[in-house]
């Protein structure tokens, strides 16, 4: 775990080097172990001429004496014959030379025999086979000559045995292996070298767009222009110039709700203020004080809750949470129950119908929806009017419609609609309840419309009330 934690420290840099380095190197090493091997291999070649060559040296030194009943095998080979065959004084050679019935005839009494068989098919024109082992606790190798010898006496097969220890191969084998490593060493310094210096060019873009981002001044939410920037950058760019637009939009509501608040919850406080220090003074009577003072802050808490889910709209839009998916038609159903006193007080002939409907979306924000529907169209219908909710599923949408009898909307109306503080009837409401569903049906990816209905059937096209409709996609 402190390995990963201190590898996701480094840099874009030392990652490239490190994870094409790595495997490099690990290559080279693997490398550099077979190459040894095919070194040993190719000097064991080598000098294994040379072995031969001293067998036969030897070889040629052989005669036959004794009798023709019994030939014997003579040799007179001092180890001086040999030192020709030495390349330096940092390997020895040893020799053992056998009769025809296998008996000692000269050399290193005490070297190993011979116990193998000859190749089938050998390198060389000669009866000779090589091998590995081990003389007065050294490593040797050997080669055995089976040499025909033939005299006046007789004939025969003498075996002839020649060691020689391996310092000489091996220094041949690591020569050659270090000089592969120094240029596989070099090459590995190249490729890092590459490697920084593209890795440092190619992230020299990014490093000026962070200069550019550090540059910026922190209330600067304009979009980043970099028209140089390699293609791959472009996605970043993008993304971080829709992060500023964001940022750009909460930061201007933020604004705007604290300027509308400041602004519309300094008239209620100003009117209580008054209403207090009217009453302090006996100016009214106290119960008429304090119902007027009760009105007051009646209003300016319906003014603040008002402007709180203006602010939770905005907050929900923001949030990158998956919405939770809601049955509309029973949200209505609890909004209706719960406004229920009001429509029995207006005396008002209401109906509802609706089917279910799933759809995308805090229950917070529909309920607030359809309350602010239904709540206008509750305040704007006369006394015994009539006032329906209808819920329809329609091609892949939740069709909303709100239909209540009151005078419709003027041309004055109409133009400012969905303005916040915008009121119907001076008065009458804080003018926020249709702002707040107009930014519910936005973040909801959904569209809202009030038109006056008109029924063409009577005099002048006489207005007979309002319809809200509202649009949402079903879930899913």
């Amino acid at each position: 775990m402190r390995l990963a934690a201190r590898l996701q420290r480094l840099s874009m840099r030392s990652r490239l080097l490190l994870g094409i380095l790595i495997p490099v190197g690990l290559l080279v090493m693997v490398n550099a172990a077979s190459l040894y091997q095919q070194a040993l291999d190719a000097a064991d070649t080598a000098y294994d001429r040379t072995l031969l060559a001293s067998a036969k040296a030897i070889a040629e030194l052989l005669e036959v004496k004794g009798t023709v009943e019994a030939p014997r095998l003579q040799a007179n080979l001092p180890y001086s014959a040999l030192e020709a065959f030495e390349a330096d004084n940092r390997s020895r050679m040893f020799f053992k030379i056998s009769g025809f019935q296998g008996e000692m005839v000269g050399g290193f009494a005490d070297l190993p025999g011979w116990h193998g068989t000859l190749p089938l098919r050998g390198n060389y024109a000669a009866l000779v086979d090589f091998y590995d082992d081990v003389y007065q606790g050294q490593a040797v190798r050997v080669a055995v000559l089976l040499q025909p010898v033939a005299g006046l006496t007789g004939q025969g097969l003498a075996t002839i045995q020649v060691a020689e220890t391996l310092e000489l191969r091996e220094a041949l084998a690591r020569q050659l292996l270090l000089d592969t490593l120094w240029r596989q060493a070099a090459l590995l310094a190249v490729i890092a070298a590459v490697v920084w210096w593209v890795v440092a060019a190619a992230t020299r873009p990014v490093r000026k767009l962070s200069d550019a981002i550090l540059a910026r001044d922190a209330q600067d939410l304009s979009p980043i222009e970099l028209p140089q920037a390699p293609r791959e950058l472009m996605p970043l760019i993008a993304a971080t110039n829709d992060a500023l637009g964001r940022q750009a939009l909460l930061l201007a509501h933020q604004k705007r709700f604290v300027r509308d608040a400041s602004h519309q919850l300094r008239t209620p406080l100003a009117v209580l203020k008054a209403q207090v220090q009217s009453a302090q003074r006996g100016d009214v009577a106290a119960a008429q004080a304090l119902r007027e003072i009760e009105q007051t802050v009646d209003g300016a808490t319906r003014l603040a809750n008002q402007m709180l889910a203006l602010a939770k709209v905005e907050q929900l839009r923001q949030s990158a949470e998956p919405l939770p998916v809601q049955d509309w038609a029973e949200l209505i159903r609890a909004v209706a129950l719960d406004l229920a006193p009001l429509i029995a007080e207006q005396q008002l002939d209401f109906e509802i119908a609706t089917d279910p409907a799933a759809v995308a979306g805090h229950e917070w924000a529909l309920r607030e929806l359809t309350r602010n529907l239904l709540h206008n169209a509750i305040s704007y219908t006369p006394v015994a009017g009539r006032l329906g909710i209808t819920l329809r599923c329609e091609q892949g949408r939740a069709e909303l419609l709100v239909a209540d009898s009151g005078p419709g909307l003027s041309p004055a109306q109409q133009a400012q609609l969905f303005l916040p503080f915008a009121a119907g009837q001076p008065g009458r409401g804080t003018g926020l309840g249709l702002a707040i569903c107009q930014e519910i049906v936005r973040s909801l990816g959904g569209q809202i419309r009030l038109e006056n209905r008109v029924e063409n059937h009577l005099k002048d096209g006489q207005i007979t009330g309002m319809d809200a409709r509202v649009s949402l996609p079903l879930a899913g």
